[in-house]
């Protein structure tokens, strides 16, 4: 779970990455405020629009499983781990 919240926040930083490359291309200082105030809803809402692309296409194109889910269990003494059947 904490592997999905990294992923979904360096997707959200993308914006902010981007405009930071083009400040720096730009010959501007990308650590002055000034170039970031006008800036910031802008990015922020392009990053929360990358994550919610993100989320909707995993759900629509991750790997589907059509059984139920058999938890790990004991046969004739040895550890069964789980599966999907």
């Amino acid at each position: 779970m904490l592997r999905r919240l990294l992923e979904e926040f360096g997707i959200f930083l993308i914006p902010f990455a981007l405009f930071c490359v083009y400040l720096l291309a730009r010959g501007r200082n990308p650590l002055r405020r000034a170039h970031w105030d006008g800036q910031s809803l802008r990015l922020a809402l392009a990053g929360l629009a990358l994550v919610i692309a993100s989320l909707v296409l995993t759900g629509l194109f991750s790997a589907r499983s059509t059984g139920g889910y058999v938890p790990s269990h004991m046969e004739n003494g040895r550890l069964v781990p789980g599966q999907f059947r």
